[in-house]
């Protein structure tokens, strides 16, 4: 069977003499900014996982490199920008990438995710199926994977062990508490092993086409504004804590 990007390929390498090529590489996409209203998000993507996990108690530790970034832009800014690289490139067949990120010219670094996930759900805890409010902690942030294993073997691999052969004593008494502890270390162990490659990368990608792209789309559309995608508009801290996280709550803790 050939591979559906094979076959993409193939169709554009074909056609690349007729048709304009563009290329538009987002990092990672986080809910809309503003359309089709602020928050909308469907689904857990990328640092949603850790978020989500975290505001429902589940996760206690964060993991970020010392100089690493997180290159995020929101999901209606990817949009905007295709729309107007469509619209820009529609007679020029030349090849051309456009990256779509934040790291360049507006970054905002791990550390900051656990600051925002952090003072939001202090003030707006989740409240589960149970209707309890879930308290959570303020947790630490490990700057390698050998503190992250070290802590997670003091603080819960091995009390777990301990419960384990004290279930097993009992026969199994305790066998519900341990399952649920169980999954939850086994949450933030499959978690680790998925974002590690990106908790730790300290690239930044230049975005200076998709800068060249704007400059040029404002001196010849008027309505340029409407379809924004400059990073440097985006307050990370009013969006996280005002937007992104409130709509996680609604589209995906609910």
């Amino acid at each position: 069977m050939i591979h559906p990007f094979l076959v993409m390929k193939i169709m554009l390498e074909f056609y690349i003499d007729s048709l304009p090529l563009v290329i538009i590489r987002p990092t990672m996409v986080a809910s809309t900014y503003k359309e089709p209203f602020p928050g909308w998000i469907e689904g857990v993507r990328t640092i949603d996982s850790i978020i989500v996990g975290y505001g429902k108690g589940r996760v206690t530790c964060f993991i970020s490199g010392p100089r690493s970034t997180l290159d995020v832009i929101p999901a209606d800014m990817v949009v905007n920008a295709i729309i107007v690289a469509m619209v820009a490139r529609a007679k020029q067949h030349s090849e051309i990438i456009y990256h779509l990120g934040s790291s360049f010219r507006n970054p905002v670094n791990f550390s900051n995710l656990h600051d925002f996930s952090f003072r939001y759900f202090s003030e707006h805890p989740w409240i589960n199926k149970e209707g309890d409010s879930v308290k959570i902690g303020k947790g630490i942030v490990l700057s390698s994977m050998s503190k992250f294993y070290t802590y997670m073997a003091i603080r819960f691999l091995l009390p777990l062990k301990a419960l384990q052969l004290f279930n097993t004593l009992l026969f199994k008494k305790y066998q519900d508490l341990y399952t649920v502890l169980d999954r939850r270390v086994k949450l933030v162990m499959r978690l680790v092993d998925l974002y590690k490659p990106y908790v730790f990368f300290e690239g930044i990608f230049d975005d200076i086409n998709s800068e060249e792209l704007r400059i040029i789309s404002k001196k010849t559309c008027h309505e340029t504004d409407i379809f924004d995608f400059d990073p440097m508009n985006i307050n990370w801290e009013d969006y996280m804590i005002n937007v992104h996280i409130p709509g996680l709550v609604k589209y995906v803790m609910k």
